[in-house]
């Protein structure tokens, strides 16, 4: 991400847009510029720090950091934002009339919290493993390996997509919301990667009456859809089936995959599903799905 916040083609295509006048394009490109500045600064100001984290400076921990800081500045630029894109676009020839609020100033409004909470990695992967366990036999793949995926998606359930009411979607998989979905959606801002290089934009997600509906999805969509037939049957091998995620497009962050093996493998992972075994009065393997979350 950081890359992209000094790709000064940034600038170049804001100046397109201000030639030819066109606002949509000045908001949409100044926008998404925002969101990536206010990224660089939570990353300048996390390797200004002068001494190790508590919790350790594993690989782990830098993912989720990046994850949380990539949520934030989102959400923060959002809406009007902090005012940055509106003196971009202002400074650029565009929108002369619109008030903003200087900068230091500005206060981002908290977003409403979906639900249900997950305390921590531990309670995220007690409530989801039945149901993770049984897409995994029908796939033929790792339990380990789907909780990893919905894990990576929500950054262990911190950041499941809920609508304007604060209610969950219980999309746990980012599954997007295509043209012929007859459920309901819900609209989220996301980063994508287009050549290499990560875009904002906001997409619109499944929505899920409950935990168990999008695990039935989630596997709909991985044994029905002949696009997915690679990610089939991988055993044991947590590594084939994020590398079949990768190729198959499920996707576009072309690290998507390393990032898969890594929280699979992790020792946030490990401590989670070591947690759920000594807690549990039967193996793991034979717990039965919560009736609700």
């Amino acid at each position: 991400m950081t890359a992209a916040v000094t790709d000064f083609t940034q600038f170049s295509t804001l100046r397109a847009g201000a030639e030819r006048n066109d606002p949509a394009v000045l908001r949409e490109v100044a926008g998404q510029f925002e969101a990536l500045f206010i990224e660089m600064v939570f990353n300048n100001m996390r390797e200004a720090s002068l001494g190790d984290p508590l919790i350790g400076n594993s690989e782990q921990h830098e993912m989720y950091r990046g994850m949380l800081d990539q949520q934030l500045a989102l959400e923060m630029s959002s809406g009007r934002g902090i005012g940055l894109a509106d003196m971009l676009v202002r400074q650029l020839g565009g929108e002369q009339t619109v008030e903003s609020t200087p900068v230091n100033l500005r206060l981002p409004e908290i977003p409403r919290a979906a639900e249900p909470h997950w305390r921590d990695p531990t309670s995220f992967t007690r409530d989801i493993w039945p149901h993770a366990e049984k897409v995994a036999q029908r796939l033929n793949v790792s339990t380990e390996a789907v909780v990893a995926q919905a894990a990576l998606e929500t950054g262990w359930g911190a950041f499941v997509p809920s609508h304007s009411d604060g209610s969950s979607s219980f999309n746990l998989f980012g599954i997007k919301a295509a043209q012929g979905w007859p459920g309901q959606r819900v609209a989220k801002h996301t980063i994508e990667f287009e050549d290499g290089l990560p875009r904002r934009q906001v997409a619109e997600f499944r929505a899920y009456q409950d935990v168990a509906a999008t695990f039935e999805d989630y596997s709909e969509l991985l044994t029905k859809n002949p696009r997915y037939a690679a990610v089939r049957d991988h055993g044991d091998d947590i590594e084939g089936f994020a590398r079949a995620l990768q190729t198959s497009g499920y996707a576009t962050d072309p690290l998507y995959a390393a990032k898969l093996r890594d929280v699979a493998q992790g020792e946030t992972m490990r401590r989670a599903v070591a947690a759920l075994k000594s807690e549990a009065d039967q193996p793991i393997n034979q717990r039965q799905p919560a009736d609700a979350i």
